[in-house]
Order: structure tokens, then sequence, then C-alpha cells
């Protein structure tokens, strides 16, 4: 444990890609093998579940503290998080622990059938025999709330100079639906084959266009596609089974009923990647409607009916059991415009947008929103398939969001290192002279602005509500967002996709707001 505490610390304090590699590295070269797969189940958010719950490790620890509640929900306030906060108001343990990392996941696993007051008993005696950052570390584990910098991609290269395996076939092994209780490193890592049939392949991710289309040459060697807004995933056939896979690694088969029928439309051996889309008659409908879908654990012959869903492919990446992401997009392209022409209504191919000059994109673009889709993609046609996010072949060249002017009304701290600051904010627009909250913002702006819209809410509090702080209806903030839907669950009757702020005007009053009846427009629209 006291190798991975380190490990946390030390990618914790850096923002050096290649400082955190290093790092990785030499833990890898020194860990437990076990230690080892469940650091990368840790870090690829294979978490263990939940044992204990957030409330009653805040009473035992502030009756082992000896603080009363309400001392330690303000230390708890200062700090911003619940695991930090029980490791620095506990006494100093009174032994030492030199168990591994998976001797502590194995005890936070075994909580699970106990009673409150064995579970008690045992987290007591585990925080009496850890160090202030060996018990953080545990605590995150067991709160659920282990979160770190570290990204999938750079595990991934990490991996990869250690075992000496090229990233690409890191990247796959730990794709799919491994256990780190039922897996070992030499099997998941170093392997040659794989006996998993459900196993995806690494989603290639694009990166945004910020420069002009023109920068990236002549419009000849490329290809375009709208960019659609559904469910990145893939459809795997093997053994005559299907997997249905979202790009966050979710196994989502059993969701989607529909999909049942690529198990006659594809032959054996064949892996498409596309998006999960609502469709009907021929068109895709809104997220909003796939999201009605979301999270059902039964899907009702209704919402088949009245919300069925198409898989708009756009890539193959496995034909007749072989690996052929190698192959230029052009084949891959031309072998899926073959696999898509059997006409059903399921398997959609994503249509290729035509285009001679960079002029002719860009006014196709601008038609996006007739379509439901987010903007263009844009993919070189000698490229290959590869994995992650990378520059240079793929890019999505979005269309601009929408836009409102909005006032901030109420404010909440933030979390982690910004629990001392008010980051959260919840804005409304003018219906008459009422102002309608409609939507909660929390990015967009600089460290500094942030900084300085905290000075204002403490100077301008109207009223508190626990961690929520009403303000006086004076800072105009212009709010982006990539669509609207109308919401029974809001006051507004709408809600808003991608929220985030765009800017602060500083130069326009809160009467220069937008209105509710701006944003029903667009709503029509």
């Amino acid at each position: 444990m006291k190798r991975f505490a380190q490990l946390f610390t030390e990618l914790d304090q850096t923002t050096k890609t290649l400082d955190k590699i290093k790092a990785l590295v030499s833990y890898f070269e020194k860990a437990a093998p076990q230690d080892r797969i469940w650091t990368m189940a840790i870090l690829s958010h294979r978490r263990p579940r939940r044992t204990v719950s957030a409330t009653l490790l805040r009473e035992w620890a502030a009756e082992r503290a000896g603080l009363p509640a309400w001392l330690f929900d303000e230390s708890y306030s200062v700090v911003g998080d619940l695991a930090e906060t029980i490791s620095l108001v506990l006494p100093a343990p009174e032994e030492q622990s030199d168990e591994t990392l998976t001797y502590w996941i194995n005890f936070i696993k075994s909580l699970e059938p106990l009673d409150i007051a064995a579970k008690k008993e045992k987290i007591v005696w585990a925080w009496q025999r850890l160090d202030v950052v060996d018990r953080f570390v545990f605590n995150k584990l067991i709160t659920g709330s282990f979160r770190v910098g570290v990204s999938q991609s750079l595990m991934v290269k990490a991996l990869a100079k250690y075992a000496h395996v090229k990233e690409n076939v890191v990247a796959h092994r730990l794709m799919g639906n491994w256990l780190p209780e039922t897996s070992t490193f030499e099997d998941l890592v170093l392997a040659e084959d794989t006996q998993d049939i459900s196993r995806p392949y690494p989603f290639y991710l694009a990166y945004a266009l910020d420069d002009t289309a023109e920068a990236l040459g002549d419009p000849a060697d490329w290809q375009a596609e709208r960019k659609w807004d559904g469910i990145r995933g893939q459809i795997i056939v093997r053994q005559r089974e299907l997997f249905v896979w979202s790009r966050g690694e979710e196994l989502v088969t059993d969701k989607y009923p529909e999909y049942a029928a690529f198990i006659d439309l594809l032959p054996d051996g064949t892996v498409l990647d596309g998006e999960i889309l609502p469709f009907k008659n021929g068109m895709p409908l809104s997220f909003n409607q796939l999201q009605t879908r979301i999270g059902r654990k039964t899907i009702t012959p209704k919402i088949l009916n009245e919300v069925p869903v198409a898989f708009v492919t756009y890539d193959v990446l496995e034909w007749e059991g072989k690996d052929i992401r190698e192959w230029p997009l052009t084949e891959r392209r031309a072998l899926l415009e073959t696999l898509a022409s059997k006409n059903h209504p399921v398997f959609q191919l994503s249509p290729v947008v035509a285009f001679e000059t960079w002029e002719d994109l860009r006014r196709e673009r601008m038609r996006s929103r007739e379509f439901l889709s987010e903007g263009i993609m844009l993919k070189r046609k000698n490229s290959v398939y590869r994995d992650g996010r990378r520059r240079g072949d793929w890019w999505k060249w979005k269309i601009d969001p929408f836009t409102v002017d909005a006032v901030m009304i109420y404010a909440m701290n933030g979390h982690g290192r910004r629990a001392n600051l008010f980051t959260d904010y919840t804005f409304a627009v003018w219906q008459g002279d009422q102002l309608v909250p409609f939507t909660k913002a929390y990015s967009g702006l600089t460290d500094e602005e942030i900084r300085e819209v905290d000075r204002w809410v403490k100077a301008n509090t109207l009223e508190r509500f626990g961690p929520v702080r009403s303000v006086k209806a004076e800072l105009v903030f212009e709010i982006a967002f990539e669509g609207i839907a109308k919401s029974s669950r809001h006051k507004s009757g709408i809600a808003l996709r991608f929220p985030r702020i765009y800017r602060w005007r500083k130069d326009k009053g809160a009467r220069e707001a937008n209105t509710l009846d701006d944003l029903l427009l667009l709503l029509e629209g």
C-alpha cells in the first residue's frame, strides 16, 4: 500500500506527462504482480464497489477524532474532500502497516456482507494501522472517489514502455470485460492471443479543428461525414455471438435489443465502429430522446416503438476474424459499403458528404443542424485506424454552439482544490419581470476570473441555503450549449446539452440578458 500511496502522490504532484510515465514505470518494476493488475484496474475505472456509506465514515471519523459533528463538517467544507478530511483529523496510527494494495482491496470488498457494527470495527482498525498518506488513499478507495490525473492512454504508454510491447497492442489488450480478480498481468499485457471473443478495439478519437480547413491541404485527400450526436460504439459478431460496446467500455448489448439483427447481417469475425443513434423514419432523432432509454433496466415495447435505435456505421475494424485497422480508410470504406448494402433499418451507413472545395464543405457544415448533426468529421483517405486521440488524420469540425446571455443568481462551492471558491453557478433568463433559472455551469472561466467572481459572491450574498448562496442579480455571462430540448423536470421547461460559460459579459447589465422566449424560439427552430 505504501508503494501505491507513493505513486499516487507522485502522480498528483506533477502535470508533466513524462514524469507521470516515469513514476508509473518505476512502480510497475517494483510492485507485486497482483498489485500491478489492481493498479491497472483502478486507473482504468475498475474500482472496487463502495461498501460503506460516506455518512457512516463521517460519523465514525468524527467520533474517533473526538470532534462534534458540526466541527467535522466545517473542516470538511474547508478541505473540500471527505477522504482527505478524515485522514487529517484522525489521531496518529497506533501500529504500522506493511500490507499490499491487494490486501486492502480485498479488505474493502470483505466489508460488504457485514452489519454496521462489524464494518465500524474493521474500519477503525484499518485507520489505526495506516499513516496519513496511506489512510488518505485507503479512504479514497473505500468512498469510491479515487481520482488521479492519469488517462487510459498515459497508462498504456507506461505499460508499453515497461513491458516492451507496442502501445496499440497494449491498448487493445486492456479493452473489454477483464476483471482484476480473475486476470493476471502476464495474461493481460504479455499474452500473444486472447480467448475473449467479446473484446473490442480501442476507439480512434479526433481532435477539434481549431485552424482553418484550408490548412489541411488538398480537399481531394479528405473524406467528410456528418458528426453524429449519439453514443460512440462498436458492434462485434464473433462465433455467432453479438456484443455491443460503448466508448466508455460498457457492454450494452442488452440495452439495444434491435441490434440482435446484426447476427444475421454480419459474417462471423466482424467488428464495426459507429454511433448508437435514435433513428426513425429514415432520420436521426435528438440525443434527448435517446436519453429516455439510457439507464432503464427494462426496455418496454412502448420505448422500442417511440425511440428505436440504429447503428450509424462509419468504419470496419475486423473482417473474417482479422484486424484490418492498418488498411487505408478508402479500402475499409469500400468494404463497409458492401456490408451495409443489405438495406436493413438497424444498419445505417454514415453518408459521405460530397465536396470539391473547402468553401463547399464550409457551406455543408452550416447545414449540420438540419441533419441533427454536430458538424463535420474529416478523415484523411489514406489513414489507418489508430487508437486514442491522435493528431493529423482525423478531425472534428463542429458547428458553432448556441449562445445566450444569462444572469447568475446562485453560487456554490467547488470541490477538491476549489472547495474554498465559489465555482458552480446557476443562471437565469427573464420571463417578464421575473428571472427564471434554466441551467447550471461550472466551466469556462479562467482561474483569475473564478477568483474575481468568488470575491464578488462573498460581497454580494443575499441568502444562504447550506452550501448555496443566492446573490444579487447583476453579473451577466454568455452561456454556450450544443442543444436544447423540452424538459418537464425544470421550472423553465427546457434543458440544455453541454452548457458552459463562454465569456463574462462585463459590458452588459442584467436587464440586457436574454428571455425565456428567446430560448423557446431556439427550441422551435
